[in-house]
């Protein structure tokens, strides 16, 4: 199979290329940055090198986007120029070469306000169900896009899967409060209660997604860790969240004592991959549980492929008041 993967050079479509790599599989990789992994270098919002790359293609795995870390540097008007014309002319290229899987790299950043509740209200429960209010030109382009891949397999029959992932970036939290009031790993060890899945799982969901595609025609997936809370936590979730986690996952409370962390006080949404892991038959590794394992054997959280490929940054420059400024 030749396998197109858009942004080759980043986080996940490096990932997506080191784990396709020795597979047996024609794998492409296309990106704006030249990396050991990009075979193409150019840009998605130029069709007609869209267009070259995509002959003889039978999947594509587009990651490439502009992220939410380019909001208060980018004009919105290069969130269109990428985020919607160029998955608009993968769409309409893939489409006439006879493509026969499309997978979308979407965020659940795109249900925006939705993950918000208000002063005193439970926790979100974030499924697939709940309507997305982006919140900035980021998740308003996401969304766009996953409707463009809708519409191509409506109208030209391209099987197109959405996947919406979580938090896997190493970079440093863009809050000056988090990054001041936590250990880099104890915050993102938290995370993996309700946001965040590992790299190596991202991947083999992307992986999930291209092979069932056909048989899926359209569908959209959260793509998260398994989150160890239930609907009934929800309220307790806002309030006391260690008291609700030390009753889900016991033996994380040694583990944090031992090392002087702690879990955030108080949890506002909880990410729910089910449908993922029923329809894709997807089986994500690394959730709080095995994180808190992999603590206590003395090792670092999260994958081997996770930290082989490291941390990307989003910018040439470097900012006195965090990893990006926030907008």
């Amino acid at each position: 199979m030749r396998i197109l993967v858009t942004g080759s050079a980043g986080h996940l479509g490096e990932a997506l290329m080191h784990t396709l790599a020795g597979t047996g599989h024609d794998t492409i990789g296309v990106d704006i940055l030249p990396s050991p992994f990009t075979h193409a270098v150019g840009s998605i919002v130029d069709r007609g090198f869209v267009g070259r790359c995509m002959a003889g293609v039978d999947a594509v795995l587009h990651t490439a986007t502009l992220h939410k870390p380019h909001v208060a540097t980018h004009r919105r008007q290069d969130f269109v120029d990428t985020n919607v014309t160029g998955t608009l002319n993968l769409l309409e290229e893939a489409s006439a070469a006879g493509v026969g899987s499309f997978v979308f790299t979407s965020t659940t950043s795109a249900f925006g306000a939705a993950l918000v509740p208000a002063e005193g209200a439970p926790a979100a429960w974030v499924t697939e169900d709940v309507p997305p209010i982006p919140k900035n030109i980021y998740g308003v382009t996401k969304t766009a896009a996953e409707d463009l891949c809708h519409l191509f397999q409506r109208r030209m029959g391209l099987p197109c899967v959405v996947l919406r992932t979580s938090r896997f970036f190493p970079e440093e939290d863009d809050s000056k409060e988090l990054r001041v009031g936590y250990e880099d790993d104890n915050a993102k060890a938290n995370e993996f209660l309700f946001r965040r899945v590992d790299l190596e799982d991202a991947v083999s969901a992307h992986l999930k997604a291209m092979e069932r595609a056909p048989r899926i025609g359209f569908g959209r997936y959260i793509v998260s860790a398994t989150s160890p809370f239930q609907p009934a936590d929800l309220a307790e979730l806002r309030e006391d969240a260690a008291a609700v986690a030390s009753r889900r996952v016991p033996a994380y409370a040694a583990e944090y004592r031992r090392r002087g962390w702690r879990l955030f006080p108080s949890i506002d949404r909880v990410y729910v991959n089910r449908k993922a892991r029923a329809e894709l038959g997807w089986q994500p590794k690394y959730d709080f549980a095995h994180v808190i394992e992999q603590l206590k054997a003395g090792e670092a959280p999260g994958s081997a492929l996770a930290r082989a490929v490291g941390a990307k940054g989003y910018h040439a420059e470097t900012f006195a008041e965090g990893p990006y400024p926030v907008e």
